[in-house]
């Protein structure tokens, strides 16, 4: 896949040869620390090193840009500096050759070697260099647990990166708890329980601080068990990502057809699109789980759970729907990633 880089002390199209770069000017100590360089040498299938190839690089993480670009030199390097950490892809292409793929992740104040790359004429390869899938995906979920609406509410299960990697068990667990014990979480289960008391709605539980906290608890345990037993155990076992892939092309219409039929289906751990059993299941757990705290006059049979279940599932596609078109455009410092991939 790939060759040895040649020996060449010639000084690099893009800055010095692997030095640490020096901050721009006004740059703070600790966005000196959050930042590297990326280099590498182009080659020829042949072992020859390529001039003239186009290297564009695309990263990740809440310092995210627009994509930079540089051509390899004479003697086939290329060089970025001061690029922001995280997770990044190289796409370094040529005329006749097919584009290679490079994604990895940079630590602070590495000096990132993309070893050689060899141009195969006419194929299109994706190669990963040092970064696992483990890696590159806890990148990828650092950045999403940032993401939130007007910068407060948690928008964690959105996938907006083009290349997003699969999640391992633990990561699944992890964000599931994350959210769950998100500070806004805990305010907007108060939020409901509140109205839920002023409408003396599950009259069974009460009125007064009693009666509230038995609300608060109920709201917080449907929400805990729908998404820990969906989102983290089902989606583990079956091998399933609770996460919605925004999709953010196409016409109006093909994006409201892709966002409602994310509702019942769902991305594979192999990347592979299919029906999100864990997600059904999971739901309709939940739903069934609750009658075992709710006031006896609230509780459902089978036939209301499933009646439940039906509406859930339709508040999902429209949900979906709002976040497709709408939750983006209110989400800060979202990452120039490109779209995914349906």
């Amino acid at each position: 896949m790939s060759a040895a880089i040649p020996s060449s002390e010639s000084v690099l199209p893009d800055g010095p040869e692997v030095q640490a770069a020096s901050a721009p000017a006004g740059q703070t100590p600790a966005e000196q620390v959050a930042t590297g360089s990326i280099h590498g040498v182009v080659m020829d299938k042949d072992g020859s090193v390529y001039e003239g190839a186009k290297v564009e690089l695309v990263w990740s993480g809440a310092q995210a840009a627009s994509a930079r670009t540089v051509t390899s030199d004479s003697n086939g390097q290329f060089q970025f500096s001061n690029v922001p950490t995280g997770s990044f892809q190289l796409n370094i292409s040529s005329g006749g050759f097919g584009t290679r793929t490079v994604i990895g992740v940079l630590r602070p104040g590495e000096s990132f070697d993309a070893k050689a790359v060899v141009l195969d004429v006419t194929s299109t390869t994706d190669v990963r260099v040092t970064a696992s899938q483990v890696e590159i995906a806890q990148e990828q979920l650092k950045q999403e647990e940032t993401q939130r609406v007007l910068g407060v509410i948690p928008n964690f299960y959105v996938v907006y990166d083009r290349n997003p990697a699969p999640l391992t068990p633990k990561q699944k667990f992890h964000l599931a708890w994350r959210s769950l014990v998100d500070p806004v979480t805990f305010l907007g289960v108060g939020a409901q329980a509140g109205i839920e008391q002023a409408t003396n709605s599950f009259s069974g539980y009460g009125q007064g601080a009693k009666g509230y906290a038995k609300r608060y608890g109920a709201g917080y345990t449907d929400g805990f068990t729908g998404t820990m037993i969906g989102g983290a155990i089902l989606a583990s076992w079956w091998k399933q990502d609770p996460r919605y892939f925004y999709k953010g092309t196409g016409t109006i219409r093909s994006r409201a057809l892709y966002a409602v039929a994310m509702t019942v289906m769902c991305k594979g751990d192999n990347g592979k699109w299919q029906v999100t059993y864990s997600g059904l299941v999971g739901g309709l757990a939940a739903d069934g789980i609750s009658n075992l705290y709710y006031p006896a006059a609230d509780r459902s049979g089978v036939g209301l759970t499933f009646a439940n279940f039906g509406i859930e599932t339709g508040e999902g596609a429209i949900q979906n729907l709002i976040q497709e078109f709408v939750i983006r455009k209110l989400t800060p410092h979202v990452p120039n990633y490109g779209v995914s991939k349906p």
